[in-house]
């Protein structure tokens, strides 16, 4: 998918790097730009920025796994913001931040936790990975429940 808003572009590499899978499978949630404003207007351009331009700094770096934990993911702003956005990608629920983080840096009350959509739910990351389907949506097809299911063997 193109776009104009390189932000976007960039939400989107980040959003690769947190869940593992690739902009084909992102894009074809049709969550990409809908999780983008959710969160811009959650937490705010400022800190949509700065989130985006730390992890700008350290993507193409050969130590980028260790390098996300020391720099955002243990950063006291960008930590709590980045791990809902893995939750927002595997459950499209968006889980309101910690206490603690709103008071210091909230700047609004759109922060709660909530399904984005339906849609949203029905996308959600987790039912690739585990290998099934949501519940009344995408269904695998007429008599495939007499088949066992696949669950694909964990690397290590």
């Amino acid at each position: 998918m193109e776009n104009n808003n390189p932000q976007l572009d960039l939400f989107l590499d980040f959003s690769e790097k947190l869940t593992a899978f690739d902009d084909y499978t992102l894009n074809g949630t049709g969550q990409v730009e809908e999780y983008y404003f959710h969160i811009n207007q959650i937490i705010g351009d400022d800190i949509m920025k700065k989130l985006l331009d730390q992890f700008q700094s350290i993507k193409d770096q050969a130590d980028f796994e260790q390098s996300l934990r020391a720099e955002i993911l243990s950063c006291e702003l960008l930590g709590p913001v980045t791990r809902n956005i893995i939750k927002l990608w595997f459950t499209g629920t968006w889980y309101q931040l910690p206490k603690k983080w709103m008071e210091k840096y909230s700047i609004n009350d759109l922060d709660k936790t909530y399904v984005i959509s339906s849609r949203s739910y029905v996308e959600g990351l987790m039912w690739p990975t585990i290998g099934t389907h949501p519940m009344g949506a995408k269904g695998p097809g007429y008599g495939t429940w007499t088949e066992a299911p696949n669950i694909p063997t964990i690397k290590d």
